[in-house]
């Protein structure tokens, strides 16, 4: 039988073969250990194993902390405990800077590299979760886009919710993002976060922090925020940040969320930017359509062919492409074509913004800025460039910078929801309108039955991720403000003639 002594001792030769801990730290960590699970002795054993990931020796532990109450048996407790595990064998954060910067001395992707892979070993990624995510590419007329159905997330456990209902208001940390989580011990409504670990930057002469996604929807999903708890803004100082950023790490790109409800990312309270080490689709669609600004003649511009409505700017003067970029973001806040229905305004609110995002090219730079607009209506209540009713059954959420590049993020409720409809469109059932778990799939079945009048079981799977695939297409393309037809892309081109003018 596996005593807790051993599971220790599991826990300790993992950190040293990751690089958590030397030697030297060996006792302080077991000793830390000990107080965390009320043990009184530790003996050292000898361990000969490798493991990608501390997991299955924190499940282990968090097992006998259940058996012996000292927590309770519910995911909240678990992953709050797990985290108190791991910390006693964490570098401390200035450790962990000093680390970053020598790895930096010697190559940019080294650093990155080597802090990526400590996150992981830290649990503070929490891989074997993110390993469940179902994830296909879907060609499309646009490229290979990404679709993963995210599993990662583990659902609350009712017992949870309660506790997390009794736990007093408190503004500190005062969100997800703020630079004072690192270290935060958490509670039943925040996650532990002594796992924690910030690279401290500086961008446009201001203070910012490099951190890793805890649940990556991409290789090395970096997040980038800002040192004080301000709201997302996008101006001119965005394409600052963004350039600074590719510049110090080239390997990376950075791209910012829009700074209004509906077509902005799920937390607009804080300042802050995502990116990696990714090629999405958006990334390798082509400029389709070229454009001349006179009085910026270092910058290629170009219009993208992608669904949502994209410039490109391509050059090696930062300066004038901060430049150029301010001036298209500008004369966007303003621009009005009702015969697209772009409206820049109503009742005192804007709705005209960008989503920027910046990579590099060789010694160049790339910054593509995607027009967006939040405007609302009766006909479409969440969002004109939104995704519409008829896709809400795959994808109703905000479509954020990471779906913008070409990922959709779809909710786990498919897993378990396409499952079900495969086995009925093999069985070549008529109509699943009755069946409660399916009934809002129901007219896209039909489509599905009509396209695919006989499915085998070898078949149902490809052919529903295919399916899914070109919904997210379709789902882009709600959310372009100049359509792909010759109305939209004559009314892109009537704006863009507004930049060059003057």
């Amino acid at each position: 039988m596996v005593t807790i002594n051993t599971e220790i001792n599991r826990l300790l030769n993992f950190a040293k073969q990751r690089g958590l801990i030397s030697e030297e730290d060996y006792y302080y960590s077991a000793n830390l250990l000990l107080d965390v699970l009320h043990v009184s002795e530790f003996v050292p054993e000898e361990i000969n194993e490798t493991l990608e990931t501390a997991a299955p020796i924190l499940a282990s532990m968090l097992d006998f902390a259940v058996q012996e109450g000292l927590i309770e048996d519910t995911v909240c407790q678990r992953d709050l405990f797990d985290t108190r595990l791991m910390n006693c064998v964490m570098p401390r954060p200035s450790e962990v800077v000093r680390k970053f910067q020598e790895d930096y001395a010697r190559a940019p992707k080294a650093a990155t590299d080597n802090f990526y892979k400590m996150s992981i070993a830290a649990n503070y990624i929490r891989k074997d979760r993110i390993d469940k995510n179902l994830k296909w590419q879907t060609p499309t007329e646009y490229g290979k886009l990404d679709i993963t159905i995210n599993l990662s997330k583990p659902e609350k456990d009712p017992q949870d919710i309660a506790k997390a209902k009794l736990v007093p208001s408190s503004a500190y940390p005062q969100c997800l993002l703020c630079r004072e989580n690192e270290g935060f011990a958490g509670h039943a409504g925040h996650p532990a976060r002594q796992t924690h670990r910030l690279i401290p930057l500086r961008l446009a002469s201001h203070r910012w922090f490099l951190q890793y996604s805890p649940y990556t929807y991409y290789n090395e999903h970096c997040i980038v925020l800002n040192r004080k708890h301000t709201p997302m803004k996008v101006n001119r100082k965005t394409f600052e940040n963004l350039l600074d950023f590719v510049t110090i790490f080239p390997h990376y790109f950075l791209g910012s969320n829009a700074d209004l409800p509906i077509v902005g990312g799920s937390i607009l309270s804080h300042d802050h930017y995502q990116g990696g080490r990714y090629d999405f689709a958006m990334a390798k669609a082509p400029v389709e359509k070229v454009y001349v600004a006179a009085d910026f003649p270092k910058v290629k511009i170009g219009r993208v062919k992608w669904p949502m409505a994209t410039v490109r700017l391509t050059g090696e003067d930062r300066e004038e492409l901060v430049c150029l970029a301010d001036k298209i973001l500008t004369k966007w806040r303003s621009y009005r074509d009702e015969s697209v229905g772009i409206l820049p305004f109503s009742d005192g609110q804007p709705h005209n913004t960008i989503t920027p995002i910046a990579r590099r090219r060789g010694s160049g730079y790339e910054l593509d800025l995607v027009l967006r607009n939040n405007r609302t209506s009766s006909e479409h209540p969440l969002g004109i460039f939104h995704p519409h009713a008829e896709v809400h059954h795959i994808k109703k959420e905000n479509i954020g910078l990471i779906e913008v590049m070409g990922l959709a993020v779809l909710p786990a409720r498919l897993k378990q929801e396409m499952q079900q409809l495969g086995q009925e469109l093999v069985k070549g059932t008529g109509d699943v309108s009755g069946i409660a778990e399916l009934a809002k799939h129901a007219e896209w079945y039909q489509m599905l039955r009509e396209k695919y009048p006989e499915v085998t079981q070898e078949q149902v799977t490809e052919i529903l991720q295919a399916e899914i695939g070109r919904v997210f297409a379709t789902v882009l393309t709600h959310a372009g403000v100049f359509k792909r037809d010759a109305q939209g892309m004559a009314a892109f081109d009537t704006f863009m003639q507004t930049v060059s003018e003057d």
